[in-house]
């Protein structure tokens, strides 16, 4: 078999996995029940497709492209395992021009063997065990039996496949309470029966809709599991002699279902963590990380068993919300990313806001941020838009970032049963916030999608946030604030208030003169540029300095007296990345908003 043939045979196998992706998600019950296993397969695998459509007649150059391209395209527990297997394909026939049963034989059990060494805690009743009964079948049928052909030796192996396919509920407690195959398993078993079928019956898989790979997340399986760690984490390691044995030990640590593929130059990690940061930190002791990549199962996992709200809220991490109304809300949250210099971290869950604000200060490298991710956004979306019929994006202003127009780019990209609804706030940091807490609890009262989008929309241009900037330093390593201006505000003890407008800008809102009561004059200056009229809700974020937060707080429920909800937290990394520490932060939102 030359390397051109076995490309066209892989391609049509992976034609068939694409296809079969809703029914390999609909089943993804192991190891965890987050409905992706079929979606990551497909990623992993359509990653190869580049590779195996160059047309390239030496075997052991298509496996070493190939090898590289899953590696690289690598997603979740199956497709960590899937790319690991290709490279101890590639590895057992990398100087091989043609493939002959005996070495396709031999590439198979090395392949195996390769996933089963990758797994930190390997379990039988997954893939590798399907994938151990493929190499075991090959090794019979041509070393032992002597059986020297493809079409006699394929079909068999095949059938030996979907045997041991049918075998996995009576090897793992969670398939046969679900009433499933593992999922994993059977993605390898449809992609080895694609090739089979190319191969010995020259029927070639059609090329499906391409579209599917795009970063996304599809249905979830529907049992009530979870993994007791919350974050699928993933990440790339590059170096030039990577110690495997030692990076598994000190991952091994942090987590569980830890897959290590790759090789000493480049290495995926998937694991499930409850502090990624943790992950990527140790990964990074071993060479450079990149690629890093934190989902929340838990949030996953209690959307696809909701069955009261009519429709889900999700923002950006730009949103400062309190973790209280995140959890007691169901918010979904898209992370920003940060960087500091080649070092990245995602906002709020690789770097905590305190962790942020620490290495502001002692960091020589002023650190910049970025919108969500194009596959961060469309990944969570799609997952979303599989469990409800609507879904409401709630999003920083248009005027601040380019995080809207992502969030609008993302959801037509969506290839799913919901709808995906983006909304511009027009507000930033608490503000936002507030507006995607009363997003939420209109959801959590039953609204409809539409009724609950009226009542956010009629307070957009009424709420209001205003930001407090203790010391200006920041600010000027960040390029926002000519380095003039610091010293002059220093001679003239200034310190300035920044604001959002409701055409959506955030811009110059006035100074405070002096430095005697200054929260009692911010205070004075939210309520006066606020549209008070009636009870009205008040968020305020702080950046390191929680009692003038405690203190400014209960200054503005004086002031207006009649305060429905007030609540503190404190700030990410979006605006405190200029304010730096001791940057306060107020919004306002009228509880009710007369109808015109």
């Amino acid at each position: 078999m030359s390397g051109d043939r076995f490309a066209l045979a892989l391609r049509s196998g992976i034609h068939r996995v694409i296809e079969e992706q809703d029914v390999l998600n609909r089943i993804n019950v192991f190891p965890v029940p987050d409905g992706d296993t079929g979606t990551n397969l497909t990623l992993t695998l359509g990653a190869a497709l580049d590779v195996l459509e160059r047309s390239e007649d030496h075997l052991g150059t298509v496996l070493a492209g190939l090898a590289d391209a899953l590696l690289d395209g690598a997603r979740g527990n199956s497709g960590a395992i899937i790319a690991q297997f290709f490279q101890g394909l590639s590895d057992s026939a990398h100087e091989v021009s043609r493939f002959t049963t005996y070495t396709f034989s031999k590439a198979v059990a090395t392949g195996s063997d390769y996933a089963h060494d990758a797994m930190a805690e390997p379990k039988e009743g997954t893939i590798l065990s399907v994938m151990a009964a493929f190499a075991g079948s090959l090794h019979r049928q041509v070393v032992e039996d002597g059986e020297g052909h493809f079409t006699r030796i394929l079909p068999t192996s095949l059938a030996r496949l979907e045997k041991a396919l049918a075998e996995t509920p009576g090897q793992l407690d969670v398939l046969r309470k679900a009433g499933v195959v593992d999922a994993g398993a059977k993605g390898f078993v449809t992609l080895v029966d694609g090739v089979v079928q190319y191969l010995v019956n020259g029927k070639e898989t059609p090329r499906p809709d391409l579209a599917l790979l795009d970063e996304v997340i599809d249905v979830a399986a529907g049992i009530d599991e979870a993994s007791g760690y919350r974050y699928c984490t993933e990440c790339i390691v590059t170096g030039t002699d990577i110690d495997r044995r030692k990076l598994r030990e000190t991952l091994a640590e942090l987590g569980d279902s830890l897959v290590l593929a790759g090789t000493k130059r480049k290495a995926k990690v998937h694991m499930h963590a409850d502090e990624p940061d943790r992950v990527f930190d140790a990964a990074a002791r071993f060479g450079k990380v990149s690629a890093e990549k934190a989902d929340d199962m838990h949030r996953q996992t209690h959307s696809s068993h909701d069955r009261v709200r009519q429709f889900a809220v999700i923002t950006d991490s730009a949103a400062d919300i309190s973790d209280d109304d995140l959890e007691r809300l169901d918010i979904n949250m898209v992370p920003c990313r940060v960087h500091f210099g080649e070092r990245s971290f995602i906002d709020k869950v690789s770097i905590s806001s305190e962790e942020f604000l620490a290495e502001v200060e002692r960091n020589p490298i002023h650190p910049t941020t970025s919108q969500p991710a194009p596959g961060d956004l469309r990944r969570q979306y799609q997952f979303l838009a599989s469990h409800y019929a609507d879904v409401l994006s709630v999003n920083l202003s248009a005027q601040a970032s380019g995080t809207w127009q992502a969030a609008v780019a993302a959801a037509d990209r969506v290839n799913a049963p919901g709808k995906i609804h983006v909304l511009d706030t027009m507000n930033a940091s608490t503000g936002e916030g507030l507006l995607t807490v009363l997003a939420a609890e209109c959801a959590e009262a039953g609204m409809s999608l539409e009724d609950a989008r009226k009542e956010v929309e009629k307070r957009i241009p009424l709420t209001r946030t205003f930001a407090l900037v203790k010391d200006l330093t920041f600010a000027v390593r960040g390029g926002r604030v000519p380095g003039y201006v610091k010293p002059i505000a220093e001679l003239l003890r200034i310190t300035p208030i920044i604001r959002t407008m409701p055409d959506g800008r955030v811009t110059n809102g006035g100074f405070i003169f002096g430095r005697r009561r200054r929260l009692r004059r911010f205070a004075e200056h939210v309520v006066k540029h606020s549209a008070i009229d009636g009870p009205m809700h008040v968020a305020v974020g702080h950046a390191l300095c929680r009692d003038d937060a405690l203190e400014l707080r209960a200054i503005l429920e004086a002031l207006i007296g009649d305060v429905k909800r007030s609540t503190i937290t404190e700030l990410g990394s979006a605006l405190s990345v200029h304010g730096g520490p001791g940057t306060l932060i107020a919004a306002t939102m009228p509880d009710r908003v007369k109808d015109s």
